[in-house]
């Protein structure tokens, strides 16, 4: 009997003398590396995100164009019907059936004048494609630099508290304030990352339309200069 009181009183003494783990949700650990910073960056990824969502949406619905359009704009044009093509280029929410719409008004006149009115409108409909890119892409640079600024003064702080604690300075006060400065770091890299890979991807998206915008303007312009049809 003895020896249990015993071995139970040991096991009681080596429980208490075992630290306890403390569990540290990501909410709390991102809040101890400094609100100040960290609000900011996630307020950078949520515009990040929506940027990129919207915009994807957007792109990939002007990239959307029917295999049979062009098809059906030069059966309209060789009846004579110019104004059954425009109508068929305003049921038409893409960006080439706007610069065809934009070729069609101007039948009549110059060829060389069709070309630049076709121009300017592809001019607008890429603004329009790219619209909000170059936030995202200032997100890419800016979110990492915000990171390591919020690294550096977090640096700046714990030295601070080192210095003024005198002969009691603690390991912990050094390993805590690093790990919590290097926090915002991370949290700058990876929202920099995401709105790279985002930015890049769009942009390749946005060059694809592009290119079925001028293989469009080129085949809507070989056939005004088909001799049949002048």
């Amino acid at each position: 009997m003895l020896l249990l009181l015993l071995q139970e009183a040991t096991q009681n003494a080596a429980d208490l003398a075992t630290p306890v783990a403390q569990k540290t949700s990501l909410l709390q650990l991102l809040l101890q590396a400094g609100w100040y910073f960290i609000v900011p960056l996630l307020i950078l990824s949520v515009i990040a995100v929506y940027i990129f969502i919207e915009r994807f949406i957007t792109i990939r619905k002007a990239g959307r164009i029917d295999a049979s359009f062009m098809d059906q704009i030069q059966n309209y044009m060789i009846r004579g019907d110019i104004s059954g093509a425009a109508d068929l280029c305003a049921r038409t929410d893409t960006p080439i059936s706007r610069m065809v719409e934009k070729g069609i008004k101007r039948i009549g006149k110059p060829l060389r004048s069709i070309e630049v009115a076709i121009e300017n409108e592809g001019k607008i409909e890429l603004l329009r494609l790219e619209n909000r890119l170059a936030t995202l892409a200032t997100i890419a640079g800016a979110a990492p630099m915000i990171g390591f600024l919020g690294t550096v003064t977090g640096m700046i702080n714990a030295f601070y508290k080192i210095s003024t604690a005198g002969v009691n300075v603690d390991p912990s006060m050094l390993a805590g304030g690093i790990y919590q400065a290097l926090i915002t770091t991370a949290v700058g890299l990876t929202i920099g990352i995401i709105a790279f890979i985002g930015y890049n991807l769009l942009v390749s998206q946005v060059e694809k339309v592009v290119y079925k915008m001028e293989y469009a303007t080129i085949q809507f312009i070989d056939f005004l200069q088909e001799p049949a049809t002048v």
